[in-house]
């Protein structure tokens, strides 16, 4: 008699192999996720272009690419995922899953895994485009981007885990991830960057969780971002994953809410 041994690995990708056939089946996730990313990032430029950037040292590229790799995390990642967890824990699927030998993160890794690797490649996507159409130059650093949009993948995922806890129903999956999605598209130096806001308004924007991660990728195209600054990004981006982690051990529900 034989016995097959299976690893977290081996037991997260066969989760995400049927995560990713379900996600596949949702037409509006899919469609929010794959091309909203696509057409926000055209008002940007838009925007852009009416803006003064050259004060600051910016083009419209280096507003429009960072910006466009942050709707990519927000729509394709952060509020895919939360609409994912709330309808799979109301489905009894977190429940059963639960039962069988996945640990409680490699049910959440392996659940999350399609959305992010759909955020990635679609974010790759509009770097390669926007680094075209603005006619972009390479980047002055580019592991501040990449390290940017690592960090920034993993700390949505953990954040749509978060607002999945505090979410009733799939209907109002579609509301809960309202609030930090406007504040990040406005604060977070999406629209208008911080540089051109008042001090005192770019300090506060600076503390939220979207934000290190468009300086950090916007940073990696100018390469105007110091060690200080760039080491500051992280610390902050590090620390929110760290706090949306230690939420979703404390707070994270398996069950329907009822």
């Amino acid at each position: 008699m034989s016995t097959t041994t299976t690893t977290p690995m081996s037991r997260m990708t066969s989760l995400a192999r049927a995560e990713l056939t379900l996600l596949g089946r949702s037409k509006g996730t899919l469609v929010a996720a794959l091309f909203v990313p696509l057409v926000l990032p055209l008002s940007v430029r838009s925007a852009a272009e009416e803006m003064d950037l050259a004060e600051a040292g910016l083009t419209p590229g280096t507003v429009v690419l960072p910006a466009a790799v942050g709707f990519s995390l927000l729509f394709a990642v952060y509020s895919a995922l939360v609409g994912i967890f709330v309808v799979r824990r109301e489905e009894l699927v977190l429940k059963r899953l639960r039962t069988g030998e996945l640990r409680d993160a490699e049910i959440l890794g392996g659940s999350a895994l399609p959305a992010v690797l759909t955020g990635l490649a679609q974010c790759l996507l509009l770097t390669v485009g926007c680094s075209v159409l603005l006619d972009l130059p390479a980047p002055s650093a580019p592991h501040l981007a990449v390290l940017g949009l690592l960090l920034g993948l993993v700390m949505c995922a953990a954040l749509a885990a978060v607002t999945a806890s505090h979410t009733r129903t799939g209907e109002s999956a579609q509301v809960t991830p309202m609030p930090l999605m406007f504040v990040s598209m406005l604060g977070s130096g999406m629209f208008v960057p911080l540089e051109l806001l008042p001090d005192r308004l770019a300090s506060f924007c600076e503390l939220l969780p979207l934000t290190p991660v468009v300086t950090l990728v916007r940073g990696g195209w100018t390469g105007d971002l110091s060690a200080a600054e760039a080491l500051g990004a992280v610390a902050a981006a590090v620390a929110w994953t760290v706090l949306a982690v230690f939420a979703v051990r404390r707070w994270f529900r398996w069950e329907p809410r009822r």
